[in-house]
């Protein structure tokens, strides 16, 4: 059902509600939550710190530098830029669904300061400016 056609139907402006959200991932994002999920247990971290502390003495075993430090950098390279990559897109999704349940509950309370505006008018103003400062209007035209 389109949002209009929605919006008419339930008397209600605003965003979708949460419950209106459906909750499909695609493989990406499963992918991408199992690795946040994984990476901020505890023992990862601990993980992390011994494989430090195993690596650090391996100054002595390896005959250069260099190559020591290449090794550590490089790997430490690659698995940084692939956990922001991961955690960028459960954070956009998280800070999405909270932005859907702020748009709702503005939503719902400008409903609410409308139907009461009736009785009294002052509201209306009142209404108005929740509108205006969270952007309601905007929103609404784009979709």
């Amino acid at each position: 059902m389109p949002t209009s056609e929605r919006e008419h139907h339930s008397g209600r402006q605003g965003g979708e509600m949460p419950s209106e959200v459906g909750d499909h991932l695609g493989v990406f994002d499963r992918f991408a939550t199992h690795a946040s999920n994984f990476v901020s247990r505890a023992w990862f971290f601990m993980m992390c710190v011994l494989l430090v502390v195993i690596w650090a003495p391996s100054v002595f075993v390896l005959p250069d530098v260099d190559t020591w430090q290449l090794i550590i950098n490089t790997a430490t390279t690659i698995i940084t830029f692939l956990l922001v990559a991961l955690l960028q897109n459960t954070q956009k999704r998280a800070d999405d669904a909270v932005q859907q349940k702020l748009n709702a509950i503005a939503g719902g309370l400008s409903d609410m300061m409308e139907r009461l505006a009736r009785d009294h008018p002052e509201l209306r103003d009142d209404r108005d400016e929740l509108r205006q400062a969270v952007g309601l209007e905007e929103r609404e035209s784009a979709e």
